[in-house]
């Protein structure tokens, strides 16, 4: 049961991000109601309507008719145009900032669920039509459900006009750069507060030499795992493991992924690998370090000969500084700890901070070194994150090599006498 939960957790997971999930869950929702409506129309709900408000009810069944088909050639041209808007903004992040992007606009939820709500409405008024009598009279008409169909449509035209709003907000880059900090923050707050939770030593790991590595059978990220069903499925088996790649890595098919303890068979280690996600998309809210990633690429993006927007490294340098701060505050491991019995399982690889900030300046350094007022913003943030609160003594030794290494880049590079002592003023303070 365990496994059968957990595949079906991992495919709804998957399929969440996909830009025709809500649209279509709420199609079937249309389809449904419509359904519901016309059995309730058999028993006469109209005739409640019609009593009390007459005004509501339209008068004859071409009425009917032409209101529900001019409703629904609106909405299609709205839906049209909204899947236009969609995918001009999915054009323009990808050619403009990073297609990294993409899979964190395409899951964007409101405008999916604007979407469904357009398709669930046409879908409705459809099946409306279908039980209306062209030459009926207005004792016989659905008078209900057609009024239903009409609320519908104008429900639909608030949201047309709040999904322009929010597609010119969603273009802009600060509107970009804030969701995936916002996204990156809550995951590393998480993963600080499980860390501050677990009592057992971070020092901790186990001589893994003689232990049995396992691969994984298919390829994609590895987004996640449960540790619930991990600690139960080492408790059953009576062993530990370790999972050798961090968070994040694209896993390769038939590569040493799992590492066991004791030996196991293909029913246990199917049990096992039910409780790790792999994902062909990578989405921030599942790793954080997938922020750095994108942040750094849209500041490498910002300062290309074709895009020369410093304005927007800078800004993006600034929600870097904010993200390695909190980073600071978490240890380069990660354990497979169960709070009830106190107990160890194993441990996660993790991407550690040395191997995060070497990569991340590397790239910054190749395209950013040759700007005096980006070089400055850089070698500001490092100052500034060497003066704030560690979980680890090394990070501040990391953080000394990574100064270094941009001053010596950017006195290569730079001409000018001004520039030269305005990193001299850098260097000193």
């Amino acid at each position: 049961m365990s496994k059968i939960f957990n595949n079906l957790y991992s495919i709804i997971k998957n399929i969440k991000g996909n830009i025709a999930f809500y649209p279509t869950v709420l199609t079937f929702i249309g389809f449904s109601f419509s359904l519901l409506m016309i059995l309730l129309e058999e028993q006469g709900i109209s005739k409640f309507l019609l009593e009390t408000t007459p005004i509501l009810v339209v008068e004859n069944g071409n009425t009917a008719l032409n209101i529900l088909s001019v409703c629904i050639t609106g909405l299609i041209s709205m839906m049209v145009f909204s899947f236009s808007m969609v995918m001009l903004l999915l054009s323009q992040a990808s050619s403009n900032f990073s297609p990294r992007l993409l899979p964190g606009l395409v899951s964007d939820k409101r405008n999916q669920i604007i979407l469904g709500l357009y398709l669930a409405t046409i879908v409705y008024n459809i099946f409306t039509m279908f039980t209306i009598e062209p030459n009926g009279e207005e004792y016989n008409l659905p008078g209900f459900a057609v009024l239903l169909g009409i609320l519908a449509t104008m429900v639909c035209l608030g949201a047309f006009i709040y999904f322009i709003h929010n597609m010119s907000q969603s273009i802009q880059i600060s509107k970009i750069l804030d969701a995936i900090y916002e996204q990156a923050k809550k995951r590393l707050q998480k993963m600080i507060t499980i860390q501050n939770e677990n009592p057992v030593s971070p020092s901790k790991t186990y001589n893994t030499e003689s232990w049995h590595a396992y691969t994984y059978k298919t390829s994609g990220y590895f987004q996640n795992y449960n540790v619930e069903g991990i600690i139960e499925f080492c408790k059953n088996c009576e062993t530990k493991i370790k999972i050798i790649k961090p968070k994040g890595l694209f896993i390769l098919k038939n590569e040493s992924f799992l590492l066991s303890e004791k030996p196991l068979d293909d029913d246990q280690l199917a049990n096992c690998f039910s409780n790790i996600y792999l994902s062909k998309n990578e989405l921030v809210k599942e790793n954080y370090n997938l922020a750095f990633k994108q942040i750094s690429e849209i500041i490498v993006k910002a300062m290309s000969p074709g895009i020369n927007d410093p304005g927007t490294a800078l800004n993006g340098i600034d929600y870097l500084t904010e993200l390695l701060a909190l980073r600071l505050l978490k240890n380069d491991s990660e354990l497979i700890f169960d709070k009830e019995s106190k107990t160890c399982y194993g441990e996660v690889a993790v991407i550690t901070f040395e191997s995060l900030l070497t990569n991340m300046m590397a790239s910054l350094r190749t395209y950013c070194k040759h700007d005096p007022t980006v070089v400055q913003k850089l070698l500001n943030m490092l100052h500034y994150l060497k003066k704030q609160v560690k979980h680890q003594d090394d990070y501040e030794s990391i953080i000394s090599e990574q100064i270094t290494i941009l001053i010596n880049q950017a006195e290569s590079v730079f001409e000018t006498k001004k520039d030269k002592e305005l990193l001299k003023q850098l260097v000193n303070n």
